[in-house]
């Protein structure tokens, strides 16, 4: 029984008392003035009386009540039921007031000045129980009586009301006698009635109908939101401006949450002024009213439910975890079903009649009911994860989380993680854990209706019913008798709520007499007998166990019977000692071992061979049994949800080998690298098993001694036995309890105690097994896991301060290795002890006991370790495991080892191929060695898997190439061990994932770290590999020995000192190294001198030296300076000569100037450049300024037939005050200086373009006005004339935007000329009618209409129509074309003016930038060779690809070259003027070169063009690809390789213009980027020269297996072997190229994606010439009895498919020489052969019409020499027959042949299959008619492809005449001359052809010819 209510009191405004201007209320009287015992008096009613403030009003307001909720000390809940009433102040209060109101200076007088105000005045009921309504009444009542003034005294009702007593709960069914339990009818003598019921079970929430309120304001996503937020701790705060809203929006989530019980901070109603609890750290439940929303605006962490508006505002940094799925979406349905029944019909034709939903208050209940179905679901099975630790004296339960979440499959489920985290669920444990209790509804639930939830869960409708019924039961819970008639209640009268004057105020109660009430109720109770209501305690039932109910989602692997099988079938091999069969299966048990299911039957496996706590094993069984172990853990989670690591604990102490005398190594000692070991919370869910496996073992004896064995085992339902659980038997305990002896309670409690404490030893020693590493020194686990610090471990509290103090104690100061050790064994004590702490603590160990665990677990610890050394140091000295041995790799001639084979694995990266799921063996994972050389990084070893093979994995790259090195951790699927490794990333596209085998020191691997970043990056260029190789491995930058070649040092030392001497004149004097008639030009220079505005100074006349002072070197200079590739092709394109007479016609327009000679002009421009004839040398020196590092423009091309000239030179300086003060010598008066340098700058373009022969040609103005590099801009008005002069290349060229920045426009005399159209230049010779060049070859050629026609009518000299009808003058357009094109960069031409006479014209074009470049090729990279494999959609190699703009980048480059190509073709000479001239400006005329001069697509010209362009002309090598420690920061940028890309598109597109192929490029870019030779290394010439390796190549005889020039070494490799050469190259006379550059057009470069691991990158020829020879010997030294296989299996990404398979030309060769060999002759050389061939077959098609004799190897061809179908022909003699063989491979790219057409441009565009295409043997034969008809000679046509033969009138003739199915013939047969045969035939040229329709009879020219055929016919018929 319990009081209806504890206090009542009365609290009024407090009229003495007001604090800055706001009212106070205080407490006035209350009842009974001394606080109940059980029950203290709450502080602060006040408060909460008025929560928004107290305040005087001057209007009376109606009455209000609410209840409010305070939480004292001990967390009991006080309901406040508040009754507010206003009562009007008299005038000596009014006075008060206003005097009060006086002080304050702030106040406005105003506002107090009514004649009448009103004060608030409560009553307050404060009670333990939450009745609302009765509260309301009785209240309703006292004011009633007050009021309307009835008879019964106030202190009669009040007394009354305090002296109530109402029963807590009724019983469980209310039968008759029990109804007065459950129903109290009370009265408070004022002639009121009331019945309060009580519930049924008040563990049940009672909520009336407040749930379904909450719903109806905020609505079913937010409350759900709201429900999550609060059980995974969140603060949540209600706004309304209804109190009694506010608690019964508090009270319905409550009520949602059962059975969790919120305990947290909890405040329905919070006063203004308490407002600061709001920015409390911890969760919470608060209500404010709105009227104080402003002040809630700033909490961020805070969700606000706002139940006026309906809305929940949640904060972007807060993340509530929602239910997991399919539970949130089924909860939604139910809810919805609830609330709004006619959604689901609501499209029906024909919906139900009545659809209305429940009443509110059964509606309420509905909605619990889902809540409750909802819990029941989630905690499921929750009893079978409790562990009950202790029994008496009283039950001890702990809640094993991580079993409970692995076994539901929900382990990542966020939501559930943090509820079962939490205060509630804790609550909940200690709760409801007890076995042995008063059960209710939720209990019945989780245990009884599991499986009826789980079968109807899918079904709504079933679903709801299962609600209803939970619904009404809590109905009945609530209103255990609904039909009893309720309350009879006064009310105030009408009248006396409407008149004001008539109140009095409310009395002053009489304490006395109220008191007499209370103390006259308390004695009665006294005497009366105690109500002792019989609490109903049962055993808890359990529920269907958790294995039974697996989520649907609990992931059981596919075939896991036949994956057990092999698990099992391993294991008892290892134990039947049959090894070899075990490791046949160990790879399958690894791979299945990652399922759960497999990991379970391998510990139940491996139980069933422990014989008495141990199992011996031999070292190989002991390995395999480990491997295993390890297996099987590392994928246990820390918290070891499926209790994998649990059921293997005792096991690691069981399995053990023999090390030697006496010394027993356990497999703990080598599975200690997991985290599960670390992790304080498995440890600790560990322990309670086991106690309470030993508790219950306990209490088994003593049951058996006790009883029959019947009582231990149950009869289930089925008559089947079933152990007793674990809680069932502490319930049974629990129950007998009571009624045992004293003597017995103790003997219990101590037997369990002891249980413990001995289990907390066992435990101490099995953490010491699994923490402490073999090696002590080593501290691996310590060191990578949080074990050394205290917090991170377990979320639990440290009880006792002994751990740390023993700890201390422990840790000595001894010397260094002891410090080492003691260090690892203290951080071991400290967890031990801050573990048995928590465990002894919570299962109530005694102090004692306590402290003794404290002192044994450092000797644990310390004993541990001295038997761990022992072991150690024997395990040492077992023989290792038998690991493959280490293969040695080769070397080139002088590549020599850094660091020996360390012993690592290669783990397979994100590539597919060598894992073997594209086919193929697993080559990868490999185990093998990695060898660091001076020039490469090399792996070589073998397959991990034993059923691979004997395959030999090798995988190299150059150290040059490395640009990335990352530390990664490695677990190896064989020994589960986590190993160091490295990521090594090549931008030769390798990549190597290394991890360390255990037997490399860390050391080692750091040292070889270190090492390999010093060959990566060495000081100085001299130390790469290409200045180091034969230097006998040691890292010398120069030795001081004497050079032999003496003269070439001094030469490049004078030259460089020279150099430096002159470099800081203003001129630089002309010690010129040439003979004295140079200086016969000093008069004509001076003639020039004048015409010029001359600002130079005069030439020093004693600078100028005569020839006979120079000595013999700097002669030879000069020669060598020559002799370079610029100065070869100079003469080549006649841009020049320097003849010994140096007599030079004045005509020629262009000279070759000696003015950088010694590089002082430029630093990385060539010696020698050309430049117009009448610039002398000193205008160059001022130009120089102009441009970006010096780089002026020279001409570098010349066009042979329209003289058009390419030139090249850096962007202009972004003229502005300082650049003239970085230029050297600025003199004073700098607007001269400005001015002269544009003027001669605009002097030097007008001397280009003057000496174009279409300039001297045309009428054009020879004046200009400044074109300074002020000028350099147009403004926005002149864009859209330029546009479209140079037609649609150049609108795709400049993106065809209309806004073009900075584009320069050159309208004749004002008139805006729209359109250039170019006329035909007049050409000698041959009349070309057709287009100029080609476009490249793309099948199904519609892509050409992405061209725009407007190119192709300009260039065959059509005028296009002008869009704007402008004059079509072939004249005036012919003025419109511009004689120089400047490609400028559209950043930097910005601002200037155009003038309109000016005849050139600036085309900006947005370039990539170096950083670009660099960005792209990273992620080029990553998309090529992924370091992971990853199933990511956005992550595949395509949109990799796309990502990486790689290809945007060469189709920007390859746009810019074709319209460059187009504008030289056209007459009109072209600048390539962007960036600093030596990135993209190289590409860019390298690339123009090689479309436009078929010289460059020859080996000579291409070696050439690479020579001229990007070695003389300074590309930087060395810094763009971060060769030294220098310009290591800058990073790998490959603007040589992007240029090689783009000839690699070019080669696709036109196979047949190029002498090299396509592996030839791919040589060059490995090579570019290896250093293996010095060729791509340092920035320019001038560096070269200062190393003195600029000269040296061809003197260098000393060692001749050491190339230094890659040329060299290709020319070399030429002679020997057709590698780099295509055998389709048949070019055409000065064909011009234009290819196609759309990226559709473009395709990945296979360099980029090849791998060859059978022997690294095939691109060092030395060493597949030695693999052959070893691999040649070793198959000699092979059985020589076995028999030899022809066949030859070929893997993907292992074989180098070009060598294994090579194509046919490269095959017949090869054959040829050992031929030629076998017979003893002296070889020719391939190339020779091969010239022959072609030119036999050159002859023999001119010869065609007579039948040639000749039977050697021949091209086929008909027309244009060779050029159709490139095959190999068999000519037979007389008879121009022809066998061909189809080539494919590497060194030539395919084609298809295609027959006698005209014109060969049409080869490139469309592959059509002729009948022609199928010629497999043709020739003329007679054949005989029908009948009576004559033989005729036809030419017959045998075509193995479409399997006939046909036969036409003629060679020529199109139309065939007949066809004869092979299908069809039946024989082939000698014939016999018949009537009518051609004469002078011999007999044996006669065949017959039988078909199935008739006879053909044949007859060749002569016999052999016949045999021929027949032999022909024959194996077609066979092949078929």
């Amino acid at each position: 029984m319990a009081r209806l209510a504890n206090y009542f009191v009365v609290v009024g405004y407090d009229l003495d008392n007001r604090v800055e201007g706001e009212g106070q209320g205080r407490i006035l009287q209350r009842f009974p003035e001394k606080d109940w015992e059980d029950s203290p008096f709450p502080q602060g009613i006040e408060l909460f009386c008025q929560p928004s403030g107290w305040q005087l009003v001057p209007e009376r307001q109606a009455a209000s009540f609410f209840v409010a909720v305070l939480t004292d000390i001990n967390s009991e809940r006080h309901y406040c039921a508040c009754f507010t009433f206003w009562e009007g102040l008299d005038s000596p209060q009014l006075k008060k007031v206003d005097a009060g109101d006086a002080d304050e200076a702030d106040e406005e007088p105003a506002v107090v000045q009514h004649s009448k105000l009103f004060a608030p005045k409560s009553l307050v009921v404060v009670s333990r129980l939450d009745y609302t309504e009765a509260f309301r009444n009785c209240l309703g009542l006292i004011y009633t009586v007050h009021v309307d003034g009835l008879s019964t005294p106030l202190e009669t009702v009040i007394g009354n009301l305090l002296t109530c007593v109402i029963p807590v709960a009724g019983g469980s069914q209310p039968g008759p006698e029990e109804r007065e339990d459950s129903l109290r009818t009370i009265t408070l003598g004022a002639g009121d009635r009331q019945v309060i019921q009580t519930p049924i079970n008040d563990a049940l929430p009672v909520s009336g109908s407040s749930v379904a309120q909450l719903f109806r304001q905020l609505g079913i996503v937010n409350v759900l939101y709201l429900f999550c937020a609060a059980l995974t701790e969140h603060k949540i705060l209600f706004l309304s401006s209804s109190y009694q809203r506010l608690t019964d929006a508090c009270r319905g989530l409550l009520a949602i949450m059962f059975p969790l019980k919120y305990s947290f901070t909890y405040v329905p109603i919070l006063p203004g002024k308490l407002l600061e609890v709001l920015s409390t750290p911890t969760p919470f439940i608060i209500g404010v009213n709105s009227f104080f929303r402003s002040e809630t605006q700033e909490l961020l962490d805070v969700i606000i439910a706002d139940l006026d508006g309906g809305t929940v505002t949640i904060p972007e940094c807060v993340h509530i975890s929602l239910l997991p799925e399919p539970l949130l979406q089924q909860t939604q349905t139910a809810l919805s079903m609830v609330l709004d029944p006619e959604l689901e019909f609501s499209d029906q034709a024909f919906p139900p009649q009545s659809m209305n939903p429940s009443a509110l208050k059964i509606q309420d209940k509905e909605i619990r009911a889902v809540f409750l179905w909802l819990f029941a679901r989630l905690f499921q099975g929750y009893r079978w994860c409790l562990h009950i630790i202790r029994i008496h004296p009283e039950p001890v339960i702990r809640f094993h989380k991580a079993a409970f979440l692995g076994q539901r499959s929900l382990t990542e489920d966020d939501f559930l993680m943090k509820v079962l985290d939490g205060m509630a669920f804790a609550g909940f444990v200690s709760e409801r854990g007890p076995p042995y209790r008063a059960t209710d509804l939720f209990d019945d639930l989780v245990a009884n209706q599991v499986e009826r939830i789980r079968q109807e869960e899918a079904c709504p409708h079933k679903v709801m019913n299962h609600v209803k019924e939970l619904a009404e039961q809590l109905f009945k819970n609530e209103n255990p008798y609904p039909a009893v008639a309720m309350h009879k209640v006064q009310r105030p009268s009408e009248t006396s709520q409407s008149t004001d004057q008539s109140r009095t105020p409310f009395p002053v109660l009489d304490d006395v007499a109220v008191q007499l009430f209370i103390d006259h109720a308390v004695a009665k109770l006294k005497s009366s007998p105690p109500v002792v209501k019989a609490e109903l305690k049962s055993m808890v039932p359990s529920g269907p166990p958790l294995g039974d109910i697996v989520d649907r989602n609990g992931n059981v692997m596919a075939n896991s019977a036949r994956r057990l099988e092999v698990v099992r079938n391993c294991i008892t091999y290892i134990f039947d000692n049959k090894m070899l069969e075990a490791k046949k299966l160990m790879p399958a048990v690894l791979r299945a071992l990652k399922g759960r299911t497999a990991r379970v039957c391998l510990t139940q496996e491996l139980n069933q061979h422990v014989l008495q706590n141990r199992a011996v094993l031999d070292d190989q069984q002991f390995d395999y049994i480990v491997r295993m172990m390890n297996c099987t853990l590392q994928d246990c989670s820390h918290m070891d949800e499926h209790g994998i690591a649990a059921t293997l604990l005792p096991l690691v102490t069981a399995f053990c080998r023999k090390l030697g005398a006496g010394i027993t190594q356990f497999a703990y000692s080598c599975v200690q690298e997991h985290m599960v070991w670390t992790t304080m919370q498995f440890w600790e869910a560990m322990f309670y098993s086991d106690v309470q496996n030993h508790i219950k073992a306990l209490y088994m004896e003593t049951d058996d001694g006790n009883q029959q064995s019947n009582s231990q085992d149950q009869q289930d339902g089925s008559g089947n036995r079933r152990e007793i659980s674990a809680l069932e038997l502490a319930a049974e305990q629990n129950r007998l309890w009571p009624t045992l002896s004293k003597e017995m309670q103790t003997e219990r409690v101590q037997k369990e105690e002891s249980t413990v404490f001995s289990q907390a030893i066992h435990y101490a020693n099995r953490m010491s097994y699994l923490l402490l590493p073999l090696d002590t020194s080593k501290n691996r686990l310590l060191r990578s896991s949080g074990l050394g610090d205290v917090e991170s471990v377990s979320n639990s509290y440290v009880t006792n301060s002994i751990a740390g103090s023993m700890a201390e104690s422990y840790d000595t100061e001894s010397g260094f290795e002891d410090a080492e050790s003691s260090d690892v064994a203290n951080s071991v004590v400290r967890f031990i002890n801050r573990f048995v702490d928590k465990v002894c603590n919570e299962s109530g160990v005694t102090n004692e006991h306590l402290k003794a665990l404290h002192t044994m677990i450092p000797d644990i610890v310390q004993m541990h370790i001295e038997t761990l050394d022992a072991v150690h140091r024997e395990s040492k000295r077992l023989p290792p495991i038998q690991k493959p041995k280490l293969l040695r790799p080769t070397l080139l001639p002088g590549e020599e080892l850094v660091m020996d084979g360390m012993r690592v694995h290669l783990i397979p990266d994100g590539r597919d191929e060598a894992t073997g799921q594209m086919g193929g063996p697993p080559l990868l994972p490999a185990e093998g060695a990695i060898f660091l050389t001076t020039y490469r990084l090399i792996f070589k070893g073998t397959p991990s898997d034993a059923l691979v093979g004997e395959q030999i994995v090798t995988r190299s790259f150059p150290i040059a190439s490395l640009t990335k090195e990352k530390r990664i951790s490695v677990t190896l699927t064989m020994d589960q061990f986590v190993q160091e490794g490295l990521q090594l990333r090549s931008c030769t596209f390798q990549l190597m994932k290394i991890a360390f085998d255990e037997e490399v020191a860390s050391d080692l691997a750091e040292s070889f770290r270190k090492h390999l970043h010093k060959l990566r990056f060495p000081q100085h260029v001299q130390g790469t590999f290409a200045f180091t190789v034969g230097q006998t491995g040691k890292l010398v930058l120069e030795p001081k020995t004497k050079d032999k070649n003496q003269s070439l040092k001094t030469l490049s030392k004078n030259l460089v000192k020279n150099a430096k001497r002159t470099i800081s004149r203003q001129y630089v004097g002309r010690k010129k190294e040439v003979p004295a008639t140079w200086e016969n030009r000093s008069n004509f220079q001076s003639e020039l001198d004048e015409d010029e505005i001359s600002v130079s100074e005069e030439v020093d006349q004693s600078a100028l030296t005569l020839s006979s002072t120079i000595r013999s070197s700097d002669r030879q200079t000069m020669s060598n300076v020559v002799e370079r590739a610029c100065c070869r092709d100079y003469q080549r394109l006649g841009l020049g000569t320097l003849s010994n007479s140096l007599t030079r016609s004045k005509n020629e327009p262009f000279r070759i100037s000696t003015a950088n000679r010694m590089y002082t002009v430029c630093r990385s421009y060539p010696g020698l450049l050309i430049i117009p004839q009448n610039i002398p040398d000193s205008t160059i020196h001022r130009i120089c300024r102009c441009y970006r590092q010096n780089r002026f423009p020279v001409v570098c091309w010349r066009h042979s037939r329209t003289k058009a000239v390419l030139l090249r030179s850096a962007g202009l300086h972004a003229k502005g005050v300082v650049s003239f003060f970085k230029s050297p010598n600025a003199p004073t008066a700098v607007p001269s200086q400005a001015d002269s340098t544009s003027l001669e700058q605009e002097k030097y373009l007008q001397a280009i373009i003057s000496s174009m022969p279409s300039y001297s040609e045309s009428t054009g103005r020879n004046t200009l006005s400044g074109f300074t590099s002020t000028h350099m801009n147009t403004s926005e008005s002149s864009d859209k004339l330029r546009q479209p002069k140079i037609g649609d290349l150049m609108k795709q060229v400049l993106g065809n935007k209309e806004d073009v920045p900075g584009t320069f426009s050159r309208g004749a005399l004002g008139q805006k000329a729209k359109v250039i159209s170019l006329s035909q230049p007049k050409v000698s010779g041959k009349a070309r009618n057709s287009p100029r060049g080609k476009w490249g070859s793309i099948r199904g050629s519609g892509r050409l209409s992405a061209y725009n026609p407007d190119i192709g009518t300009r260039l065959a000299g059509k005028e296009s129509p002008q869009p704007n009808g402008g004059p079509n003058d072939p004249l005036f357009l012919r003025q419109q074309k511009a004689y120089l094109y400047i490609i400028g960069d559209k950043a930097q031409l910005k601002g200037g003016k155009q003038d309109s006479f000016q005849q050139w014209e600036v085309i900006p074009i947005e370039v990539c930038d170096v950083r670009q470049v660099k960005n792209s090729f990273k992620k080029l990279m990553k998309a090529c060779v992924p370091s992971s494999q990853t199933t990511e959609p956005n992550m595949s190699f395509l949109r990799l690809l796309e990502d990486s703009e790689w290809m945007t980048l060469l189709h920007r480059v390859l746009q810019v070259s074709v319209l460059v190509v187009e504008l030289l073709d056209t007459g009109s000479s072209v600048m390539v003027s962007l960036e600093d001239g030596w990135d993209v400006t190289t590409q860019v005329v390298s690339l123009v070169q090689l479309l436009s001069d078929p010289y460059y697509r020859t080996f000579d010209g291409f070696r050439l063009l690479v020579e001229k362009e990007w070695l003389s002309f300074g590309h930087r090598f060395s810094h763009r690809g971060a060769q030294t420690l220098g310009s290591q920061s800058s990073g790998f940028t490959p603007v040589f390789l992007q240029f090689l890309d783009c000839v690699h598109q070019i080669h696709l597109q036109f196979p047949m213009e190029f002498e090299f192929s396509q592996y030839y490029l791919k040589f060059l870019a490995y090579h570019y980027m290896s250093n293996r030779f010095r060729t791509f290394l340092l920035d320019s010439d001038y560096d070269r020269i200062e190393l003195g390796v600029l000269y040296e190549e061809k003197s260098d005889r000393r060692n001749p297996q050491v190339c230094k020039s890659v040329w060299d070494y290709i020319d070399r490799l030429n002679k020997k072997a057709p590698v780099f050469y295509n055998y389709m190259y048949s070019p055409e006379d000065e064909e011009v190229l234009r290819p196609y550059t759309f990226i559709s057009n473009l395709k990945v470069w296979d360099f980029y994606l090849e791998e060859t691991l059978s022997d690294g990158p095939p691109y060092d020829w030395e060493l597949r010439s030695r693999q052959e020879s070893l691999a040649e010997e070793t198959a000699e030294k092979a059985d020589t009895g076995a028999p030899k296989s022809q066949r030859h299996i070929v893997w993907p990404c292992y074989d180098n498919l070009s060598k294994v398979m090579p194509d046919a030309i490269t095959k017949l060769l090869q054959d040829l020489q050992n031929l030629e060999a076998e017979l003893g002759q002296t070889s020719e050389k391939w190339k020779d052969t091969w010239d022959k061939i072609k030119t036999t077959q050159r002859t023999e098609t001119k010869l065609e019409s007579k039948p040639s004799f000749s039977s050697s190897l021949l091209m086929s061809s008909n027309l244009s020499h060779q050029r159709r179908s490139q095959g190999v022909c068999l000519q037979d003699s007389r008879v121009g027959s022809s066998i061909k063989l189809g080539l494919d491979c590497e060194a030539s790219a395919t084609s298809t042949p295609v027959a006698g057409r005209p014109s060969t441009s049409t080869l490139y565009s469309q592959f059509q299959s002729t009948e022609s295409e199928n010629r497999s043997f043709e020739g003329i034969l007679y054949k005989r008619g029908a009948l009576l008809k004559p033989w005729k000679p036809r030419w017959f046509v045998l075509d193995k492809t479409k399997h006939e033969l046909r036969y036409y009138d003629s060679r020529q003739d199109k139309d065939c005449k007949g066809v004869i199915e092979l299908s069809d013939v039946e024989s082939v047969t000698v014939g016999t001359p018949t009537m009518g045969a051609p004469k002078n035939v011999e007999e044996k040229a006669f065949f017959d052809l039988k078909t199935s329709k008739r006879m053909y009879n044949l007859c060749a020219q002569e016999s052999s010819n016949a045999q021929l055929w027949m032999d022909s016919i024959q194996s077609s018929l066979s092949d078929a």
